[in-house]
């Protein structure tokens, strides 16, 4: 019997067959870990409009790319068959074909980075076959399918090891794994704005690919990759069903359209093809205004309100809301986006896990904690002299001070002319097309949603919301300067935390 025909029987399997987490899988894992191979299982890469699922990838940086394509064929299934070369064909349960997987990887490294990329290599899992039953077989299979490219059932670590090392080295071993797995997989790609790339850490990943549940509470402190890791998981969601709607919620317009910049910046970068109208980056005020205009009332200006009318009515206007930094969010909008999706999906977002978290995400981008330097002083003058003295040492744009907005306002007149540098006032209101953020920033504590920089100097400590402190200190990615003109509850805390 030929086996395209003994194949017929199975046309109505599931085409891209996921990887079980059987005794075999757990001991490549085991060796991945013991030989600094990184493993990838039940993946898909997408490029332009169109996408490959890879049941098992493993990067040797020492010799490239090992694929395993999955078969749950058994001895009773192949026994009294034939096998013939496949070329250009799907990856199913009824073919083996290592060549389009070959000219898809290749195509988008080719489209990336202008590069071949990496040495490939083909590998098969046979779970339901050991290696006495091969031999029994057909000698078509051993022509096609030679021995030291499959594992079976009964394969030990040595002659698992000794299969993958019958490849050659590479003159250059793989310096970076980014450059190669985040070019692949554009739902792990962490894309700095100068184009250097970062794969998405291990519990940015659980979160990313996690099925979609009625609430979700993701927390991360600050340079976790929060902001990232909502950003890749809408990208994964429409690339695997486009036609879902999801909202992303940013506190202020400013926020917004910082994340909008960072979205099209990794769509165009990894060349996928995807409606940007299915992710759609709105402000609290924003939702609140589209709920209202629905029921014919009066649009919110400026405070942001939940009217008790809009907690009786049901709106369905995504399939999936993302509220990024609900910390710095009043408690009843929170509530409202609760009600308005409680049948459909959403996933709130947080600093500080008061939502006790379904997702966690534990390591940290920044790679040394901020230097907290408490000054009690006269605020206003204290700053002024701080600002002048850091001015010798660092950037402008690499200083953000934070106050109200009566000192914000004060400190605007008093630099304009004490320094030489671009003073700006932080408008988180407006789009940022229509300010420029090159400079030494102002912001008050309303402001400061999705900033970050160097050095971050606190003022009128004792005004603020704890919530709100703790959030602006998290900005600081070297040195945070806490300016106080008397002891209080919040410098108590703040001292704990940080001395």
């Amino acid at each position: 019997m030929n086996i395209t025909s003994f194949f017929s029987n199975f046309k109505k399997k599931q085409k891209n067959l996921k990887l079980p987490d059987s005794l075999l899988i757990k001991q490549l894992k085991e060796i991945s870990k013991k030989y600094n191979f990184s493993l990838y299982k039940n993946i898909t890469i997408y490029h332009h409009a169109k996408d490959h699922f890879i049941p098992l990838l493993i990067l040797d940086k020492k010799r490239g790319i090992f694929l395993f394509e999955y078969k749950e064929w058994s001895y009773n299934d192949l026994k009294n068959s034939t096998i013939s070369k496949a070329s250009h064909q799907d990856s199913s349960m009824q073919s083996i074909a290592y060549e389009k997987t070959h000219e898809f990887i290749k195509q988008k490294f080719n489209e990336l980075t202008h590069k071949d990329g990496v040495p490939i290599y083909n590998y098969l899992l046979m779970q339901n076959l050991n290696s006495d039953e091969y031999e029994h077989l057909d000698s078509s299979f051993r022509e096609l399918l030679p021995l030291k490219k499959i594992l079976f059932n009964d394969s030990k670590e040595e002659q698992i090891v000794q299969k993958l090392n019958d490849v050659p080295c590479l003159k250059n071993p793989i310096l970076n794994e980014a450059d190669i797995m985040g070019n692949l997989l554009v739902q792990y790609l962490i894309l700095s704005k100068d184009n250097s790339l970062n794969l998405a850490t291990p519990s940015q990943i659980k979160f990313i690919e996690s099925d979609l549940q009625n609430i979700t509470t993701l927390s991360g402190t600050a340079f976790s990759g929060r902001t990232s890791s909502i950003l890749l998981k809408s990208i994964l969601e429409v690339l695997k069903s486009p036609k879902l709607k999801i909202i992303i919620i940013e506190p202020t317009r400013l926020a917004c359209d910082l994340l909008k910049q960072k979205l099209l910046h990794i769509i165009e970068y990894a060349i996928i093809e995807i409606d940007l109208n299915s992710i759609e980056i709105i402000t609290p005020l924003d939702l609140l205004n589209r709920h209202l205009s629905k029921l014919k009332k009066p649009k919110l200006e400026l405070v942001l309100h939940v009217n008790e009318k809009l907690m009786q009515k049901s709106f369905k206007v995504a399939d999936l809301i993302i509220c990024d930094d609900t910390d710095i969010l009043p408690l009843e909008f929170i509530e409202y986006l609760k009600h308005i999706q409680k049948n459909s999906f959403l996933i709130l977002v947080d600093t500080y896990d008061k939502y006790d978290s379904s997702f966690t995400l534990v390591e940290c981008f920044r790679k040394t904690k901020p230097k907290a330097l408490f000054k009690k002083a006269n605020q206003h003058a204290k700053s002024l002299q701080i600002i002048s003295t850091l001015l010798e040492k660092y950037k402008a744009k690499e200083i953000l001070i934070i106050s109200d907005n009566l000192s914000k306002k004060k400190l605007l007149d008093d630099l304009d002319g004490f320094v030489d540098e671009q003073v700006i006032a932080v408008d988180s209101s407006l789009s940022l097309a229509s300010q420029d953020l090159d400079g030494l920033l102002l912001c008050s504590y309303s402001d400061i949603a999705s900033m970050n920089t160097k050095i971050v100097v606190l003022m009128d400590i004792e005004d603020t919301s704890l919530n709100q402190l703790q959030y602006a200190a998290s900005l600081a990615q070297k040195t945070i300067y806490i300016l106080y003109e008397q002891e209080c509850q919040n410098i108590k805390i703040l001292k704990e935390k940080y001395e």
